[in-house]
């Protein structure tokens, strides 16, 4: 307890290691985003006073601005003669004067309303670019999130995905366990009847016996006593009797040899008779030696045909055969019997060896043999668990493809 409780704090430590490094890490990040922000506006700042001092004079952007040409009506013009050299001179300094005083009072009058308004203009620039870049990082933010949430959803229906695998196959097993108690149970009982039969059927032979001793010394007395009167009668009634006789035997021989058994000429009828129990006797062996195996998979495609069968499939069926060629099989519903899934059959049909091979075709790409022994009952049913699974996956994968 006390090695578990320290690993436990071992690997806690190491835990809030971990998470510490990952705050410090953003800690970093955003304050390197902050101080990229602040350089991006000081740069804008600078550029915008750059701009203001590079600004032409008020009366120089307004004769920039382009006026249309007004018509007006000519004037007549009056002369006067004066004299012309001295009059130009002076006229050109006036003019000149009063040009330059008007220029310097207009700009000095005009300069602090088209400041205001570049400065009015670029803060409204700058304000638009700010709520652009704020608009593009929620954008930016609003799509992590959707991409994080996505994710997280995808991780939660592949947990549940796997949860469900896990509980599905546990309750398989679970099912399958219960079935190979009560298989056992009955299986008990069957050798009990089977003993109880076998004792019954040695009574009545016992029986029979005895009354045909009892018929033998009967039909002793009476021949004794009357074997002038009936003699003609005997005779026919013994060739009735070997007539019936031969006829059972007949029959007899066509019963047994439906069931696959040889039989020559030579066989009596105790012969025959004992042919077809050594026969029947064999069956049972090898009925009985895949009987749990048979049950496994019959209680596995019950279940599986009533949870986890996908709809656009047809019901999964176990075919038993085991009396009349010592197998039995998993197919679907619709399906011939040719076109089986998985095949369970006992090896040279020899019940003392006991060695119970699977045939699994349940896979196209991968066919595969697999046998037993008759003790490996639980193995099997995990197997068989195992290869049904994995083939409802791929049958719901390629629906869903």
């Amino acid at each position: 307890m006390k090695k578990k409780t320290k690993l436990k704090k071992k690997k806690n430590l190491k835990k809030n290691k971990i998470l510490k490094l990952r705050v410090i890490k953003k800690r970093k990040v955003i304050k390197k985003r902050k101080v990229l922000k602040s350089r991006t506006i000081r740069k804008k700042k600078n550029k915008f006073k750059k701009k203001l001092k590079k600004t032409k004079l008020p009366l120089d952007r307004i004769k920039a601005i382009k006026i249309s040409k007004l018509n007006f009506k000519k004037i007549k013009k009056y002369k006067i003669r004066v004299n012309k050299k001295k009059f130009f001179n002076i006229k050109k300094k006036t003019k000149q004067i009063i040009k330059i005083n008007l220029q310097k009072i207009i700009n000095f009058m005009l300069t602090p309303i088209f400041r205001a308004y570049d400065s009015y203009s670029e803060n409204k620039k700058i304000r638009k670019l700010e709520k652009i870049a704020i608009e593009k990082k929620e954008k930016e933010k609003k799509r992590k999130e959707e991409a994080r949430l996505s994710l997280e959803n995808k991780q939660r229906e592949l947990r549940s995905e796997e949860k469900l695998a896990r509980e599905r196959s546990l309750d398989l097993r679970k099912f399958i366990r219960q079935e190979q108690a009560i298989l056992r149970r009955e299986q008990a009982e069957k050798r009990r009847s089977f003993l109880e039969e076998i004792k019954l059927e040695k009574k009545i032979e016992s029986f029979r016996k005895r009354e045909l001793q009892e018929i033998k010394s009967l039909e002793k007395l009476a021949l004794q006593e009357q074997r002038e009167d009936y003699r003609a009668v005997e005779e026919r009634l013994a060739k009735i009797k070997e007539k019936y006789r031969l006829i059972r035997e007949q029959k007899i021989r066509e019963r047994v040899e439906s069931l696959g058994v040889e039989i020559s000429d030579t066989d009596t009828k105790e012969d025959i008779l004992q042919k077809e129990k050594e026969y029947a006797a064999q069956r049972e062996s090898i009925e009985l030696v895949l009987e749990s195996f048979y049950r496994s998979a019959n209680s596995l495609i019950f279940q599986i045909n009533k949870k986890y069968i996908p709809k656009h499939k047809s019901i999964l069926r176990v075919i038993d055969r085991r009396y009349e060629s010592n197998e039995c099989f998993i197919k679907y519903d619709d399906s011939p019997d040719e076109d089986w899934l998985i095949l369970i059959y006992l090896e040279d049909s020899d019940a003392k060896k006991g060695k119970i091979i699977v045939e699994n075709k349940s896979n196209p790409e991968k066919h595969e043999t697999k046998s037993f022994e008759t003790k490996e009952i639980f193995t099997y049913s995990d197997y068989l668990v195992d290869i049904m699974t994995a083939h409802i996956d791929r049958e719901r994968q390629k629906k869903a493809s």
